[in-house]
C-alpha cells in the first residue's frame, strides 16, 4: 500500500522587530512584546485593524491619533512625549501570537537612560510585555502591566480595556506639556 506524502511545515525564520519611537523628551514608554504580522507587513506598529492601540491612546490623550496617517501619528505621539517599542528585538513565530513566540532576543535598553533622559513610566502592552516589569521597577521606573490591545486578547471590552489603561500615568505626564 503506498503511503500518502506528508507535507512538512515550513522552516520558520527569525524575525526582527521594529525601530523604537523615541526621542529624548518623552516622558512614558508604551512596550509591547513583538510585533504582530500585520504589523511586521506594514512595518508599523500596531497596524492589525482590530488591534485597539491607537484608540486607547487617542482616547486618553484627547487626539484622534488613530484617524491620521501612520507617520504623523508617531510625531503627535511623540508631540505627547509617549514613546513606543517592544520588549524583543527578534524571535521566531509562526502567526501573531505571544504563545508561538520561540527562541526571543530582548532589545538592548542599556542605554535607555541615556536617550531618554526623562523617561518616567513604562507601560507593558499586556502579560508577555509585562514580564519584564520587575527590571524595569528595580531600575526606578514606575511600570503597570496593561490588558493587551492585541485583537486576540477580546475577554475585555474596549471600555473595560480603557478603564484599566487610564491607571497608567498617561493622562497626567501629558497634561504637563
Amino acid at each position: 500500500m503506498p503511503t500518502k506524502p506528508v507535507a512538512l511545515p515550513a522552516p520558520v525564520s527569525t524575525l526582527s522587530g521594529l525601530a523604537p519611537v523615541i526621542d529624548g523628551g518623552i516622558r512614558l514608554l508604551i512596550l509591547g512584546s513583538f510585533p504582530g504580522a500585520a504589523s511586521l507587513a506594514a512595518q508599523q506598529y500596531y497596524a492589525h485593524p482590530r488591534n485597539q492601540l491607537w484608540r486607547l491612546v487617542s482616547a486618553l490623550t484627547g487626539e484622534d491619533l488613530a484617524g491620521l496617517p501612520y507617520e504623523q501619528r508617531l510625531a503627535r505621539l511623540l508631540a505627547h512625549r509617549i514613546g513606543l517599542w517592544d520588549v524583543l528585538q527578534a524571535c521566531e513565530r509562526r502567526g501573531s501570537l505571544d504563545a508561538s513566540i520561540r527562541n526571543p532576543a530582548a532589545n538592548d535598553f542599556a542605554r535607555l537612560r541615556e536617550l531618554c533622559p526623562q523617561l518616567m513610566a513604562i507601560g507593558f502592552n499586556g502579560r508577555t510585555a509585562g514580564k519584564f516589569a520587575p527590571g524595569f521597577a528595580a531600575a526606578g521606573f514606575r511600570t503597570l502591566v496593561l490588558p493587551s490591545s492585541s485583537p486576540a486578547h477580546a475577554y475585555l471590552t474596549f471600555e473595560q480595556k480603557l478603564l484599566l489603561w487610564r491607571q497608567f500615568p498617561l493622562l497626567t505626564v501629558s497634561s504637563e506639556l
